[in-house]
């Protein structure tokens, strides 16, 4: 993702010569540059603001209006530059046509900049002060598809900004795969393929070939182009499924109208898993969870367009020519789709942003902790005397479900690799002599102490307890969540410990938001992942041995730890890896985040290489906790589980690759949470040039 752009507090800043503002209504101004042909709408105090720059000024204060001033230093509205150098700067950009028409490098300039959908397609709201925030993390997306994709450009914004992402949208047509190559980005949404028409072709004949064959094959195709420009996720959605069938009831089977377009997307679901990085989005699940009928507009015209009924309430007059300038009242329809016309757009871009937030890793949370009573079962353990009074004779599907289904959802996010704890103002004595369940009880679907990597049970301040999980862990109170059913202890941690996730406030929506919510998932899951709970606990036994042991020397000795490094093969599985780079914080040197087609081509290149470090100590199989990058002679990336720190693997580790590499370069990218990984190179023979980077040989 792209850092967010500063500014000196003691810039002299204009408006550009080339910026125009448009008044569109009262609170509705277009910001338009005329060379790059970037487009704002605002509202009017940001315009006011942006007016004031028509005389030079010096911006020395930036709150409260710094992201302003910053988003629109970043994208040339506002500059530092006089109007001569400004003209010097166009001209260079077009010289090197030497006479010739500029146009084409003009418009490469202009795709390179370009932010936004297709003008024709482009519904924005007006930008706020509020809106323009520089201090979010960045994710910079390219929308590749037709009109159901372009429309959503400003709403993926708006759901990125309910998030705290600065979301960044540049949006052109699905044959215009090249466009990945000239603009940049962390991820790539494909909408509806074109080719969906031929699902519902009435002229087919050929009933040899699947209907969908010509689907899959323009999927394939954008896929495989996209992949010659970009290593980046692919995020490709499926079709929303019809709400109406030509032949009604009477159109049924795998062939009817229904059918085929749910053959399609599995079929498009299978696709996917044969490429690296590539995930389908499930749109006829996001949009039949709010009512499909009200969000897809297959009621009028050839059955296909699937867009967004109320595309209809926002038509320009010209379109009214087709039809003798007449139309019936709308007003129904509006009724009928709740007055808003792009409620298709809101619910989309919220299923886009969850798969991002998922294939991206934004804000995961790695350790789930809930309260006991009241959360895992009724009332108080200690009055009630055992979690459940159900036997095999009660309905599971009663009032007991709400628990059963907890406990199922907490295990399933178990296997995703997400850690359990506990914190519980209780005696433990007594809630380990109790919390067991009789025969004839579900015993698999129900949770039990050795499911939790660390137990809180005791009298003391639960924010205490959490930040000594945190610790224990070695994990970051911000990759918490924590649930429970008392206000009081909710709001106390809210205070106290902000980072920290808060949920507990609606024990009906907790399955449900548990098994959903984006991050608690993962792109793919992994034999280290399913383990995660055993490997946690393996590290608690090691801190409990590092604190009886006499030195660290002796320590280190007492763990029998065996490292094995290897040159990864491009054919390997390299998810796991993939997950390391996303997920590591504390032993990352650069925080690089690789996807699984880049390092499958450096893994591939026989100058280049991927490496995994997999450790063994006394205590567990801690499986594959190293990897590093090698690519054009430089240490793209280095990065090492928290849980074997302090054990020499890294060392071994960096050893191992410099008998590959004699003669390398690396870097170390300072963040807030990696002091541990900060000598490495120094400690392994590299000479620092003072400014970050090392060198070796």
């Amino acid at each position: 993702m792209s850092p967010d752009p500063g500014f000196s507090a003691s810039m002299h800043l204009r408006l550009s010569s080339f910026v125009h503002l448009v008044p569109i209504t009262d609170d509705r101004v277009l910001v338009v540059d005329a060379i790059s042909h970037v487009r704002l709408v605002v509202n009017a105090e940001v315009a006011e603001l942006i007016r004031g720059f028509a005389a030079p000024q010096h911006a020395s204060e930036p709150p409260p209006t710094g992201g302003v001033i910053a988003a629109m230093l970043e994208r040339g509205m506002l500059t530092e530059r006089t109007p001569a150098e400004e003209l010097a700067d166009v001209a260079q950009v077009l010289g090197p046509y030497h006479g010739r028409d500029p146009d084409a490098l003009l418009q490469k300039y202009r795709r390179e900049a370009k932010e936004g959908a297709e003008p024709y397609w482009a519904v924005t709201k007006a930008l706020g002060i509020e809106d323009l925030d520089g201090s979010r993390a960045r994710i910079d997306l390219i929308l590749l598809g037709d009109c159901d994709i372009h429309m959503e450009a400003d709403f993926l914004r708006r759901e990125g900004a309910q998030r705290g992402v600065d979301v960044r949208v540049a949006a052109t047509f699905p044959d215009d795969v090249r466009f990945a190559a000239e603009h940049k980005h962390d991820a790539i949404l494909v909408g509806a393929l074109r080719s969906r028409v031929s699902l519902m072709d009435p002229r087919r004949t050929d009933t040899a070939t699947p209907p969908h064959a010509a689907f899959i094959a323009e999927a394939r195709q954008i896929i495989e182009g996209l992949r010659g420009h970009t290593t980046a996720p692919i995020l490709i959605d499926g079709l929303p499924e019809p709400t109406v069938q030509p032949m009604g009831f009477a159109d049924r089977g795998p062939l009817s109208h229904r059918g085929r377009v749910r053959l399609a997307n599995m079929a498009l679901s299978v696709l996917v898993e044969s490429y690296p990085d590539v995930h389908m989005v499930d749109v006829a699940t996001a949009l039949g969870a709010v009512g499909a009928e009200r969000l897809v507009d297959d009621g009028i015209c050839n059955f296909t367009h699937m867009g967004s009924p109320g595309w209809l309430l926002q038509r320009a007059d010209e379109e009214l020519i087709p039809v003798h300038g007449q139309f019936p009242d709308m007003a129904p329809l509006a009724a009928w789709i709740g007055g808003d016309p792009y409620a298709r757009e809101a619910v989309t871009a919220r299923a886009h942003l969850d798969a991002l937030a998922v294939v991206l890793a934004l804000d995961a949370k790695k350790c789930v902790v809930v309260d006991l009573d009241g959360v895992l079962w009724p009332g108080v353990l200690a009055e009630t005397g055992a979690p459940f009074a159900w036997t095999p004779q009660d309905n599971p599907h009663s009032y007991i479900g709400l628990y059963f289904g907890l406990h199922e959802a907490l295990l399933a996010l178990k296997k995703r690799g997400v850690l359990l704890a506990c914190v519980s103002k209780n005696d433990a004595a007594t809630v380990r002599e109790l919390w067991t369940y009789p025969d004839g009880y579900p015993h698999g679907m129900l949770l039990t102490p050795d499911d939790f990597v660390s137990l809180r049970i005791n009298w003391e301040d639960k924010v205490d307890n959490l930040r000594s999980i945190a610790d224990e862990l070695g994990l970051s109170p911000g990759t918490f969540l924590f649930i429970d059913d008392n206000p009081v202890e909710r709001e106390r941690v809210r205070q106290r410990l902000p980072e920290v996730e808060v949920w507990g406030d609606d024990l009906f929506a907790l399955r449900r938001r548990l098994l959903n919510d984006p991050r608690l998932q993962r792109p793919s899951l992994s034999a280290e992942a399913a383990a995660r709970t055993e490997l946690a606990k393996a590290q608690v036994k090691r801190q409990a041995a590092r604190a009886d042991a006499i030195s660290e020397s002796d320590y280190v000795a007492s763990l029998n730890v065996q490292t094995r490094v290897e040159r990864v093969a491009p054919d390997a599985d390299l998810k796991r890896i993939v997950e390391l780079f996303q997920r590591t914080t504390q032993f990352n040197a650069t925080g690089v985040r690789f996807s699984e087609a880049e390092l499958k081509a450096v893994a591939a290149s026989p100058r280049d290489g991927v490496y995994a470090a997999h450790v063994t100590d006394r205590f567990a199989d801690n499986g594959l906790v190293g990897a590093a990058v090698v690519r054009d002679g430089e240490i793209a990336g280095l990065a090492l589980s928290c849980r074997v720190l302090g054990l020499g693997v890294e060392h071994t580790f960096l050893q191992r690759i410099l008998a590959d590499h004699p003669a390398l370069t690396a870097r170390i990218v300072p963040t807030a949470r990696n002091a541990p990984v900060r000598n490495i190179y120094r400690d392994n023979g590299f000479v620092s040039d003072g400014e970050g980077s090392w060198r070796r040989g």
